[in-house]
């Protein structure tokens, strides 16, 4: 589906299929309905980013090579940012400086999410609450499940060879079974 979004594209088959897995990942339903994740363009947007983040992060790890595939994800985020700012009906003169307040957005995410990482679940749970949760109220039971499954993911992904990942094959874990939401 991307390649058709993008057509005659320029990012790479890996990239684009490490995209796809992250927006999949993303859009799945239980971070919503489970975990009160807004369902809006700040909410998709947001999941998307933690699952491309997640992705760079690992890959980052892998060298040269890994790291182009990095950059290469990260254009094709901002890219179908662009695309989905159109089709939601941004005027042209709009998308540009929208664009580039998501990926400004997103650097900092990456920021904030890398030092959350290193310092705990506490740090990540106030991290998710301003940027993930920045537009609702949250329950504590649901921060901390989503805390607990981003660190789960981000262990699942250092878990992970090359071989898959450098064909854009990120495995991330199922939610519901991270305990994230276990009562």
């Amino acid at each position: 589906m991307l390649k058709r979004i993008f057509g005659k594209s320029v990012f790479t088959d890996a990239g684009l299929a490490a995209y796809g897995r992250a927006v999949e990942q993303g859009r799945n339903p239980y971070f919503y309905r489970e975990l009160g994740v807004p369902d809006s363009v700040d909410g998709r947007f947001d999941l998307i980013a933690i699952h491309v983040f997640l992705t760079m992060r690992r890959l980052r790890r892998e060298g040269a090579a890994a790291e182009a595939l990095g950059q290469d994800l990260s254009e094709i985020f901002f890219a179908d940012m662009d695309v989905n700012l159109r089709e939601l009906g941004a005027s042209d003169i709009g998308v540009g400086k929208r664009v580039k307040r998501m990926i400004e957005g997103f650097y900092g995410r990456v920021d904030a999410y890398e030092k959350a990482l290193a310092s705990g679940q506490e740090e990540l749970r106030e991290v998710l609450r301003r940027n993930l949760y920045g537009t609702t109220a949250v329950e504590e039971d649901a921060l901390t499940a989503m805390a607990t499954y981003v660190a789960c993911a981000d262990r699942a992904l250092e878990g992970q060879g090359w071989a898959s990942l450098g064909e854009g094959k990120a495995a991330f874990p199922d939610p519901a079974k991270t305990g994230a939401g276990d009562d």
